[in-house]
């Protein structure tokens, strides 16, 4: 790992240039020497798992980990068992140079950027980690096993990585449900850190794809946190009432084909019954042009 020039918790950590490896036994060798370097007992470890082409939203998820722990691994890995049939996959973007470029300036120690023959060294293997009941449902009925691939490559990262920490970002609140589950369920060490979503200047939420959208096709996508805007100030008068409102503004976009759009109940993430009270959420996916969102909002029903 490069020297270090800054401290965290009385522990110091390392703000240059992170390390990139691409071997597990690479990863484990480069945590287990920064732990016996640090005097001050086990350093806390802190990853963020993510598919590379950072942006802001990204990043912020890094600015928080660097708040949370002394040594921050962030991992880029465009996981095949997420794909499914005529998806992305070949074309979803590959940027590792510039991610590299960006993480040296949030303070990253070290990126962890394996292949698909060092993670799936056998190709994809038999052994899946289900999402159950809640991963067939709004992205997991349109992107059918995605959560399980999903699941099954941040089980991997954890063991391979050790983390105290794990972050995600609430842009896909789905994927944060099923991993708090996951984490639960499967009695994990890590706890996992959620960072509220990151907008653009208008409100369309960061992700990705969006730079798939060409300028028209960006405005009309706006209409997506409007709509959960629009819900959001009427959630006093209960579900129906913040469905019709989201409605209304997204079907008025014809460059916006909706996919869903749900009412949550946050502890079990099924769509929550015409009378439910309290905190809840909105899911919606549409796809603008030939380029897929997502979003959500917390709802207070009354």
């Amino acid at each position: 790992m490069n020297e270090p020039t800054a401290t965290h918790g009385g522990r110091v950590n390392v703000l240059t240039t992170p390390d990139v490896i691409d071997t597990i036994a690479g990863l484990r060798a480069t945590l287990a020497e920064a732990g016996e370097r640090d005097s001050g007992g086990r350093p806390r470890l802190v990853l963020v798992p993510t598919m590379g082409a950072l942006h802001a939203g990204h990043l912020a998820l890094v600015r928080r980990a660097r708040e949370l722990g002394d040594i921050v691994v962030v991992s880029i890995f465009v996981n095949p068992l997420q794909f499914g049939a005529g998806e992305d996959l070949s074309t979803y973007p590959r940027t590792l140079g510039e991610d590299v470029a960006a993480l040296a300036t949030v303070g990253v120690d070290v990126v962890f950027a394996p292949t698909r023959q060092v993670m799936y060294p056998h190709g994809p293997g038999s052994t899946r980690v289900t999402a159950g009941n809640v991963g067939t449902l709004y992205e997991g009925a349109a992107r059918p096993g995605h959560f399980d691939g999903m699941l099954t490559v941040v089980c991997k990262l954890i063991n391979i990585v050790g983390p105290d920490v794990v972050v995600f970002g609430q842009k896909d609140a789905q994927q944060v449900f099923l991993v708090e589950a996951m984490l639960a369920d499967l009695d994990f060490r890590p706890v996992i850190e959620v960072v509220p979503i990151v907008r653009e200047e208008g409100g369309l939420a960061l992700s990705s794809r969006n730079r798939n959208l060409v300028e028209e096709q960006r405005a009309a996508a706006r209409a997506l946190s409007a709509g959960l805007a629009a819900a959001a100030s009427v959630a006093g008068r209960g579900a129906a009432a913040a469905e019709e409102a989201a409605r209304a503004l997204i079907d008025a976009q014809p460059l916006v084909k909706l996919d869903y759009l749900v009412v949550v109940d946050p502890q079990t993430f099924l769509p929550v019954a015409a009378d439910h009270h309290g905190p809840a959420r909105m899911l919606v996916a549409a796809l603008v042009g030939s380029t897929r969102l997502i979003d959500n909002a917390a709802l207070d029903l009354n």
